[in-house]
């Protein structure tokens, strides 16, 4: 028997799986796994600013009941004894959840946990820690007045991506091997593709949510893990029924499953073989990508093309939807801070409150202009679907810029939507999406790949996914200028 505990970061480098098949064959314990990764906590916060909130007591007593169910040979659910760090948009019991602004008091019961969070405790995880977000989640980067800036754990001079930007640094630097994120136009799978690890965003309601984002229907919750095989059996336990979000959809067990049977694909089997793929690089000379990026987004079609998929490049039949994202978004804003008064409204981050400016000033019928054109874009993409099982694009059209700023200096954008082109039109249309890590650039700073599939279609796009990762074409970066987990 290998005695991992010896080398505990060895532990903080193994995925969920792993670990759970090292639980099982008594190899190392719960326990161990914890203290492993709170260890490894202590090393990274300092550097990237991942965490807002580590309850080690609380984690490691979760992780003595664990190893005790585990020595009884009684494990309980899927994710039994697996660290997990949660986003600080989630109620957590127990635990304040401030949402990177300064306006939310930490005093109160904090007695209940958001559904995610509650499948999570049902399933047995050690939840170790709340990872920062901008406030409310609003940008696509993570800092905050409350938390400061999280940096990116390839370079700490650069910005992690957001919103769930804590969650990405966490998990790419071993921090625990999985962790829960909200993605409202883009917070999963932006900062995926800045760290390098695996980002899903479900079909809207797949993953239940409350209480409701102010954001609405744009915003999703999903896994935000080392691989696609993790983030299945994630979404296996978080996609679990919840009555108080009246919008989910019925729960989707088997996931895990569906990556080798391909039981909700188009075509027979596990992997790709068959598949009909749209590769569109620039949606149709829209977005200026770098040339980079570009390459190795090209390599990762080509692999697709080697396991067997069909690829044709082309391109939805689409405009940038961003002046409706905009008037949704931010709406939503400022109905969030709508009671507010000016001493609140003055703690906010300055970028939150010039967008709570415009979204005050929109009327009614801008607000359903926003709807109509977010329907006709939904009926377009539903159309491309009918031709393609799934479309492939860059995640980003860049690599990660310098930390706290909300774009890039001396681009001239003045929004985070300036460089999100190819995420926030699915939180538009609701389609399950994902990044898969799929190289880097000269800087060492990670790529990411984004797989797109028809509403319903989660299934589809997870084993997509694994298929890459199971082809080596998802590779897994070791850190540059920090010390990588298991070194």
């Amino acid at each position: 028997m290998t005695d991992h505990t010896s080398d505990p970061t060895r532990l903080t480098d193994l995925t969920a799986r792993q670990l759970l098949a090292g639980y099982e064959r008594g190899d190392f314990s719960p326990l161990d796994a914890t203290r492993a990764v709170l260890d490894r906590i202590e090393v990274v916060q300092p550097l990237v600013n991942a965490f807002v909130r580590v309850d080690a007591d609380a984690a490691l007593a979760q992780a003595e009941a664990s190893t005790a169910r585990w020595s009884a040979r009684e494990p309980r659910g899927l994710l039994d004894g697996v660290p997990v760090s949660v986003k600080d948009i989630f109620l957590q019991r127990g635990s304040p959840t401030l949402r990177g602004s300064r306006t939310v008091r930490t005093q109160g019961a904090w007695d209940e946990d958001a559904p995610a969070v509650a499948r999570l405790r049902e399933h047995g995880a050690v939840l170790v820690g709340k990872t920062t977000t901008p406030e409310f989640g609003w940008k696509g980067v993570t800092d905050s007045p409350l938390s400061g800036v999280t940096r990116n754990p390839y370079d700490p001079s650069r910005t992690s991506g957001g919103s769930s930007g804590g969650s990405a640094a966490a998990v790419a630097l071993g921090a625990a091997p999985l962790s829960i994120g909200t993605d409202g136009g883009g917070s999963v799978r932006i900062p995926a593709s800045f760290c390098g690890i695996f980002g899903f965003k479900p079909t809207y309601g797949r993953v239940p949510l409350y209480p409701s984002s102010p954001f609405g229907t744009l915003a999703h919750a999903g896994p935000m893990t080392r691989d696609a095989a993790d983030a299945a059996l994630l979404m296996d336990v978080i996609s679990g029924a919840d009555w108080r979000d009246w919008s989910q959809l019925a729960p989707a067990p088997g996931l895990s499953a569906a990556l080798t049977d391909g039981a909700a694909g188009a075509a027979g089997g596990g992997g790709v073989k068959g598949l009909r793929i749209a590769y569109s690089p620039t949606f149709g000379n829209q977005v200026a990508v770098r040339p980079e990026v570009a390459s190795a987004v090209r390599r990762a079609v080509g692999r697709l093309a080697e396991l067997g998929a069909y690829i044709e490049e082309a391109d939805p039949d689409v405009t940038d939807p961003v002046e409706a994202f905009h008037t949704l978004w931010f709406s939503g804003a400022a109905r969030l801070v709508e009671p507010f008064g000016a001493e609140q409204r003055e703690l906010l981050d300055p970028g939150l409150r010039e967008i709570v400016a415009a979204g005050e000033r929109y009327s009614a019928l801008d607000y359903l202009a926003a709807v109509d054109a977010r329907m006709e874009l939904g009926r377009r993409f539903g159309r491309f679907h009918e031709s393609y099982d799934l479309l492939v694009t860059p995640t980003l059209p860049i690599t990660a810029f310098e930390a706290g700023r909300e774009t890039p200096r001396g681009s001239g954008q003045r929004r985070w939507t300036a460089w999100t082109p190819f995420t926030y039109p699915f939180n538009l249309t609701q389609q399950p999406a994902a990044s898969v890590p799929c190289g880097v650039d000269g800087d060492g700073l990670p790529i990411g790949v984004q797989l797109v599939a028809g509403r319903h279609a989660d299934a589809l796009v997870l084993r997509a996914a694994h298929a890459l990762y199971e082809s080596g074409a998802a590779p897994g970066i070791p850190a540059p200028g920090l010390t990588p987990a298991g070194s």
